[in-house]
């Protein structure tokens, strides 16, 4: 029989410290810790009762929680380079199963996931399809076998698959790519969370929670973050089902809201239908769709247009001087001017954005398709409507094919299956991630559905001076995400008078819903939890690639383990600081930066990693091929489509969508690119050595090997 390859020959020894009694102290502490959380919680909900201010309560939950991720990141520091890379390689299947699971459920997934449904439906279902099919092709086809390469990195798995130091740089740099895109977006999640509960700017929030990302990660590196993201699994879980059974229990009495909110459903499908057709939201209606057709005609010719704006700001303040008008009048007055635009391109820019809100609030249900809706237009309707349907429809699968496949090959959720003993328990891991995910994915769709009852039936036909105190504090923390206008001058608040972002819902809920203050702490501080696992393993992920790939594979092969750590640790604060700075200019919303990165990640990697396994012909040229013309594709598309890519890069030519493919969904050009450019390539290029073939050999046919 064939030997095992060396460098695998002890990949199935088991270590000494994975055994049945460090399980069991794992057992042993986290059960402490779940009860911990459940009586700090009810201690503060006792305080509240008592008086204690919602000042207090916000400060408490972000310096408690944030102050134990800390103190776990402090106990598990280490110079180890294996601990630091890959936690030992002896993290059970159950908890990497947890650590997966608080790793992939980001600020996109803990925020954005709910607040998509209720924006756009059950087209969002794409989301949740996409992400939990990813790791249906994790466990088939990657996990286990990149495990059995025993690597630290992905860039490490392509630098020893197809050799030289080409595909590992390209790896070192799509990682970054991906992971930076990835981590913006959960540092940006970070400090909308970190500013409502300590009332603090935007740009300060940010900044305070980035000490709490950095202890976790600084120190111990894979160690830290692995036991640090089982914690905050814990008060994700605890944080997000809680409201919403509560949510549950108030509206219809049961406690299942995965399995009952189908009954609410019904009764939002029929206020959609009362609010489509009620003659005050269609007044409200016809006044936005004047002030669109206004926009238009200004549009038409923006140098006059501008010139005109600016003529009658400046009467009116001259005029409230003139008669000595109330000071807050001229203020306003003043504020008007100063608003306008500096000069007619940044008019034209302006005035586009604003009219692409308008033609929304002109349409009923304030631009939201109804909730049960799975596509946009009608397959059986008139000629624009099959189009809008077909084009919906095409980018419902386009996106699902995206987010599975991206999923499948993010580098800091594949790095988690290095930290298992074993293969057998890397594929075991995959199956209790799945089962961790799916319990926060199940209940989303519920959680849509019940808070829009609540918008409906609550907010929505009440007096603007009777609206909630929550309204208010959220508009102070960004206005984009959250506003209210009378518009009609009723004195009632409309559906359509009501701009909400869907990056608050969740933060929200509780609010909405009436609950106790200390419930909402909780639910920030389980985003929080939410965004800093993420960021966590993105940083590490960026810092290790470029230590670990880059300086040491790379540059300096004969760098002590000491420094190797030292300069992944300095590398990680950098990267974090850098993505700090981008995360505070808000570039676009949260879930667009993560599916940008998904697409990023599926056309890079994806065709080499599943290629790199399971055809042994492919070879580093056609690899690196692949991933250049993958990724670039992607890349091009998205910056040619993307509004904020667009002023990014000075794009002015007019947007032309590829089949009306959307650019959050650029991946599903790049994939198939990759995967034909490998293809080719490797049938008109030379193998690989045999020592490489018979490596991909041993991690698809283990059993044609002996012991």
């Amino acid at each position: 029989m064939k030997r095992m390859p060396p460098m695998f020959r002890n990949e199935t020894r088991q270590p000494d410290s994975h055994n049945s009694l460090f399980v069991r102290q794992l057992n042993r502490v986290y059960l402490w810790f779940t009860l911990g959380v459940f009586v700090f919680v009810l201690v503060l909900a006792l305080a509240e009762k008592l008086g204690m201010s919602r000042e207090w309560i916000g400060l408490i939950f972000l310096l408690t929680t944030v102050g134990v991720y800390a103190g776990i990141g402090i106990l598990s520091r280490t110079t180890d380079p294996v601990e630091y890379y890959v936690a030992g390689r002896r993290v059970p299947a159950i908890y990497n199963g947890m650590a997966v699971g608080s790793d992939w459920m980001s600020a996109a997934s803990f925020l954005g996931l709910a607040g998509t449904l209720y924006l756009t439906g059950y087209n969002g279902l794409a989301f949740i399809m996409g992400w939990t099919g990813g790791f249906c092709l994790v466990a088939l086809f990657l996990a286990p076998y990149l495990r059995k390469f025993g690597q630290f990195t992905i860039p490490d798995f392509l630098g020893e698959r197809y050799g030289g130091n080409l595909p590992r740089f390209l790896g070192v740099a799509a990682a970054i790519l991906c992971s930076f895109t990835y981590v913006v977006a959960q540092i940006y999640g970070v400090g909308l969370i970190t500013s409502r509960l300590m009332g603090v700017a935007f740009e300060l929030g940010i900044f305070l929670g980035l000490g709490g990302i950095l202890v976790c990660s600084f120190l111990g590196g894979m160690r830290a973050v692995t036991w640090t993201q089982v914690a905050q699994y814990i008060v994700i879980i605890v944080a997000y089902l809680l409201p919403v059974v509560w949510l549950s229990v108030k509206q219809t009495g049961i406690p299942l809201p995965q399995i009952v909110y189908g009954v609410q459903l019904e009764k939002v499908t029929a206020q959609e239908i009362s609010l489509t057709n009620d003659p005050d939201e269609q007044a409200v209606r016809q006044i936005f769709q004047d002030q669109a057709n206004h926009l238009h005609d200004m549009l038409a010719d923006p140098v006059r247009a501008l010139a005109v704006e600016r003529a009658k700001a400046e009467a009116k303040v001259a005029l409230l001087r003139a008669s000595k008008a109330p000071q807050t009048e001229q203020i306003a007055a003043e504020k008007w001017l100063a608003r306008l635009p500096r000069d007619p391109e940044v008019a034209v820019r302006e005035w586009q954005q604003r009219l692409h809100e308008l033609q929304a609030k002109q349409k009923p249900l304030n631009g939201m398709p109804p909730q049960a809706q799975q596509y946009s237009g009608d397959p059986n309707g008139t000629p624009e409507e099959q189009a809008e349907f077909d084009v919906s429809r095409r980018n419902f699968l386009a996106l699902l094919f995206c987010l599975m496949v991206g999923t499948a090959a993010l580098p800091h959720v594949l790095t988690r299956y290095y930290t298992t003993p074993n293969v057998r328990q890397a594929r075991e891991s995959v199956t209790w991630s799945l089962f961790f995910i799916v319990l926060l994915y199940f209940t989303a769709p519920a959680l849509a559905v019940l808070v829009k009852f609540e918008v409906f039936n609550v907010l929505v036909g009440t007096s603007f001076d009777a609206l909630p105190a929550w309204i208010a504090a959220w508009n102070k923390v960004d206005p984009s995400l959250l506003s209210i206008t009378d518009v009609n001058m009723d004195g009632i608040l409309q559906l359509n008078e009501m701009s909400i972002g869907g990056d608050i819902i969740v933060l929200a809920t509780a609010e909405i819903a009436g609950l106790p203050y200390v419930i909402s702490g909780l639910v920030a501080a389980g985003g929080l939890a939410a965004a800093l696992s993420t960021a966590d393993g993105l940083l590490l992920t960026i810092a290790n690639a470029l230590s670990h790939d880059l300086y040491y594979k790379m540059i300096d092969p004969n760098a002590s383990t000491a420094r190797r750590v030292t300069i992944s640790k300095m590398l990680l604060l950098v990267v974090a600081l850098a993505a700090a700075y981008v995360a505070a200019q808000k570039p676009a919303d949260i879930l667009f930066l993560v599916s940008a990165a998904f697409s990023f990640a599926a056309s890079a990697f994806f065709p080499a990693l599943t290629l790199g396994i399971f055809w042994k012909r492919t070879t580093g040229i056609a690899a690196s091929l692949g991933m250049v013309s993958g990724l670039g594709l992607t890349f091009y598309y998205m910056v040619t489509t993307q509004p904020w890519l667009r002023d990014v890069f000075g794009v002015t030519r007019p947007v032309e969508l590829w089949w009306g493919i959307q650019p959050i969904s650029a991946g599903v050009f790049g994939v198939p690119l990759g995967f034909a450019v490998m293809i080719l390539v490797s049938l008109v290029t030379p193998p690989p050595p045999p020592r490489v073939q018979e490596l991909v050999e041993y991690v698809r046919y283990p059993r044609s090997w002996g012991r």
